[in-house]
């Protein structure tokens, strides 16, 4: 089985060509593949799909083989895999999701897709809630970007205890399906840091739909502008809050970081 993979900021997944063929059981593939020590080392395996309603649909899977409704960082990778490999040549996509059709912008560079540009719809907000898992409460704001994430404003990111975040991640009263939690101090009208804890995965590197949810929650409390900055430990997103159409932009780099073959004796 041939993969390839891949990473937008640091946030990695193994990619696999599904247009033909499909193994079985991605679920058990995912965690075998995500493996740091056994396997390619991930944090998580995307499909890509044929679409009756687009270019193409990604399947995502976390970690530990749930399945995540949608991801920024891999959607963006999913552009460049389709335009670099061949299976299209527009630099206009659409791309199925469990959260819906995504619209992508490729920036190609001497032939090859450098950055990708993803219009990620409308965000849902909530009122600011206090969550209390674990006998530990969160003050934060739920924000769905397709999927769910819990934006928590901190003082300093860099002294938060982000593994104290697991319980609220993972399936709770509060979210039964869980949560993706993001972490953010807001630096300037234009700038904030940001880390985060992904349900299925624990912390990575960086986190594009986390991005987006962070500076919705921002910008409605007035601590940001709609035109913002994410750095996070892989790099940086740039994201813009439309006045205008209410979606959330996202830009940001693609990378193909090596391709290879995994044995069949191991595939399901």
């Amino acid at each position: 089985m041939r993969f390839t993979k891949m990473e937008g900021l640091g946030n990695d997944y193994v990619y696999l060509d599904c247009t033909q063929t499909a193994p079985g059981d991605l679920p058990g593939l995912a965690k075998a593949v995500s493996d740091r020590h056994f396997g390619v080392g991930s944090d998580g395996l995307i499909c890509i799909f044929p679409s009756a309603i687009a270019d193409f649909r990604m399947a995502i899977f976390n970690a530990d083989g749930s399945q995540a409704e949608m991801c920024g960082n891999g959607i963006r990778c999913v552009g460049k895999f389709v335009h670099d490999k061949g299976l299209t040549d527009k630099t206009g996509l659409t791309v199925e999701t469990l959260a819906g059709v995504k619209v992508l912008t490729l920036s190609v560079r001497n032939g090859k897709v450098d950055q990708v540009t993803v219009d990620m719809g409308m965000p849902t907000l909530e009122p600011p809630r206090t969550v209390t898992v674990g006998g530990q409460s969160f003050q934060g704001f739920p924000v769905s970007v397709g999927n769910p994430h819990f934006v928590i404003p901190a003082d300093s990111v860099k002294g938060f205890d982000l593994s104290a975040c697991a319980p609220l991640s993972a399936p709770n009263p509060a979210f039964p399906w869980g949560v993706n939690v993001e972490i953010v101090e807001v630096l300037a009208p234009d700038r904030v840091l940001m880390r985060v804890w992904e349900r299925g995965s624990g912390e990575t590197l960086a986190c594009g739909t986390g991005a987006c949810a962070a500076v919705c929650a921002c910008a409605r409390q007035g601590l940001t502008g709609r035109a913002v900055t994410v750095a996070l430990l892989g790099g940086e997103l740039q994201i813009r809050w439309d006045e205008a159409d209410e979606h959330i932009y996202m830009t940001g780099p693609a990378r193909t970081v090596f391709e290879g073959e995994w044995p069949d004796h191991r595939v399901p």
